[in-house]
């Protein structure tokens, strides 16, 4: 997209674009918002609890100063409850987390009129730049099969099942294997 702007930010540099944020996500899902799980003050106490979280990373992408999308994410320490609601079967070493091993991308919205521009792959790609995590997990919910298969494409793999929350709508977990911490280097396990 033409004029795509995109800035990096930790946590100390969302206060003065905090509610802009905000704006974008009530903006997106501006049709569930009366759902406890979906509203803005559900989304902006998750959004507060990856800011506390070591390795939080965000990347905002601005259109004409105004922003039209980001994401953001943290790594996952050794006491992160991440796989706390996973329902999948897994080998106990796949969900172990040593506060180094695995980012948790934990957003990536991006508003209407910039889906289907390559925004939120630019969005992706400049949050995971120079990350030292081994992969990447992300959490997309189960009735969204496109937004897996972007995913897919992008070189995701599913992993399992996941209630993050008793009341949250079930997600699909899945990870982006990276050997050296450099997107687009796959190892062969989770």
């Amino acid at each position: 997209m033409d004029g795509l702007r995109l800035e990096r930010r930790d946590a100390a540099g969302l206060g003065d674009i905090r509610q802009q944020l905000l704006d974008v996500y009530a903006e997106i899902y501006a049709d569930r918002l009366s759902e406890d799980f979906h509203s803005v003050e559900r989304f902006n106490e998750r959004l507060g609890w990856n800011t506390e979280v070591p390795g939080f990373a965000a990347v905002v992408g601005y259109l004409d100063d105004t922003p039209i999308g980001y994401a953001y994410g943290c790594t996952l320490q050794e006491t992160t409850r991440w796989w706390n609601g996973l329902k999948t079967p897994v080998p106990a070493d796949a969900t172990r987390e040593t506060g180094a091993r695995t980012f948790a991308l934990s957003e990536l919205m991006v508003v209407e009129k910039a889906r289907g521009t390559g925004v939120a792959r630019h969005i992706h790609d400049e949050l995971l730049r120079d990350r030292p995590e081994e992969r990447v997990t992300l959490l997309v919910e189960r009735d969204h099969p496109k937004v897996r298969a972007l995913y897919e494409s992008w070189g995701y793999e599913w992993f399992g099942e996941v209630l993050p929350f008793p009341d949250a709508p079930l997600y699909d977990a899945l990870f982006l294997r990276r050997g050296t911490g450099r997107a687009g280097q796959h190892m062969s396990s989770p």
